[in-house]
């Protein structure tokens, strides 16, 4: 038996296991950033003057992930809370003697630990829009491709009135791209965190910055972040943001995931997924796992965001558990993003739909689905008292005689010259869906 890892692979977390967004906020990436974030501190003091160029390189040079151990920095983080602190003695020393000192100098551990969560959530928030953007495309070929496709449309668990499968994907693709100007807003506008011990900069002015509110502006442009207005160390606005983008995003793939689950049941089957999961005991089945998988995060994601934005309350300058309360549910929620967007990507792809069912379904109420409209058409001939009650009344024994609407409806004298086949077929009665349809495919 090999030795036990302290690696997180994901076997009990199959939504977001081997997705590009797990190596984007795993250890090592985690790992990166904050070597980053590092580098980049010197780097900018060093473009203003603040260190010499020598120690840029070298602290560049030495903040190598490979030359750390990750294990020995999370045994050690316990001493001090973070994650930063041993990682400073070890890229200190790896720097060596004579530029050392100019290791994190002026920062704040909160400063790197914040810097490198929007490092991280920037690199995984890319992947996110890559694969929503897989998403739309798919879902805008479906809803072109079944503009006209008729099908139950369902209100409460019952059929309401006919609907068409493209206005349905259509409406999907509208919230998938609700999410992605939501995640591109908050992308572009994720902030370095520069502030020193309590948000003041006091300590790179004691370094000689003449104007050390020019420091954060030079240490974004060094990692591709925005300049922050002020130090956020208990200004969460970025982790708020955060938290409400990819939960909105893991909720609207989780509308499309229920329905999916909903419209691929055995007994409904009008979709189903390109390539479903086995069963350990049962060798027909194909489980609609992709679904299945981005349902399970719609329904963790609220919580996660939830203690985020809990975490808005943190008291004074910089805070004792408000801000340790993040880390984790943070990465859990761009992981589960991140995995429900790849599998959102993959299901919509691979969507397999059946029009025939969907027609065949539509007769199952034996034309009553179409009553919305045979009460707007025979009120004027029969007057509305007199359809209401007709229709009432056929549609009691179209339940107990399984006979279809427009055949009884034929054994009224004063509808003998109506076109009742029309009348009474769902394909004929799904109102504007073509034209709302259209108009959603123009949206880019």
């Amino acid at each position: 038996m090999k030795n036990p890892s302290c690696a997180d692979t994901g076997p009990l977390a199959p939504g977001w296991a081997g997705a590009a967004a797990a190596a984007a906020t795993g250890d090592h990436a985690y790992l990166r950033a904050l070597l980053d974030a590092e580098a980049a501190l010197t780097r900018a003091q060093a473009a203003l003057g603040l260190a010499p160029a020598q120690a840029a390189a070298a602290v560049d040079e030495a903040a190598a992930p490979a030359g750390f151990d990750l294990r020995s920095l999370a045994e050690r983080t316990r001493e001090g809370g973070n994650p930063v602190i041993p990682l400073v003695e070890d890229l200190t020393e790896a720097v060596g003697a004579e530029y050392g000192p100019y290791v994190h100098r002026g920062a704040t551990s909160q400063d790197i630990m914040d810097t490198a969560t929007m490092l991280v959530a920037a690199r995984t928030l890319d992947i996110v829009l890559a694969d929503l953007g897989r998403t739309e495309r798919a879902l805008a070929r479906l809803a072109a491709e079944h503009r006209d496709t008729p099908m139950p449309g369902r209100t409460l668990t019952q059929h309401a009135v006919p609907t068409t499968f493209g206005l349905k994907a259509a409406g999907w693709r509208s919230l998938v791209l609700d999410a992605r100007d939501r995640v591109t807003a908050v992308r572009d506008g994720l902030p370095a965190q520069l502030g020193g011990a309590a948000g003041t900069l006091a300590a790179f002015t004691a370094y000689g910055a003449e104007d050390a509110t020019g420091l954060p502006a030079a240490y974004a442009r060094e990692l591709g972040l925005r300049e922050p207005l002020l130090p956020w160390h208990t200004l969460r606005t970025p982790i708020a943001d955060l938290a409400g983008c990819l939960a909105f995003t893991v909720g609207a793939l989780g509308k499309l995931a229920a329905d999916v689950l909903t419209l691929s049941r055995t007994e409904i089957a009008e979709v189903a997924e390109g390539s479903g999961g086995g069963s350990s005991a049962m060798p027909h089945k194909a489980n609609p796992v992709r679904s299945t998988l981005i349902a399970a995060a719609a329904r963790r994601a609220p919580q996660l965001a939830a203690t985020l934005y809990g975490s808005l309350a943190a008291e004074d300058e910089r805070p004792a558990g408000a801000w340790h309360a993040e880390w984790e549910p943070l990465r859990d929620l761009l992981r589960l993003t991140g995995g429900a967007a790849r599998d959102a990507a993959e299901l919509t792809e691979g969507l397999r739909v059946h029009p025939d069912t969907m027609r065949e379904h539509l007769g199952l109420t034996h034309g009553l689905i179409v009553s919305e409209r045979l009460s707007a058409e025979l009120a004027p001939l029969l007057g509305r008292t007199r359809a209401k009650e007709l229709l009432t009344e056929l549609a009691r024994r179209t339940y107990a005689e399984g006979q279809p609407l427009a055949g009884l409806l034929a054994g009224e004298p004063a509808l003998r010259d109506v076109a009742l086949d029309e009348l009474t077929d769902p394909a004929r009665y799904t109102g504007s869906a073509g034209v709302l349809t259209d108009r959603a495919l123009e949206r880019r």
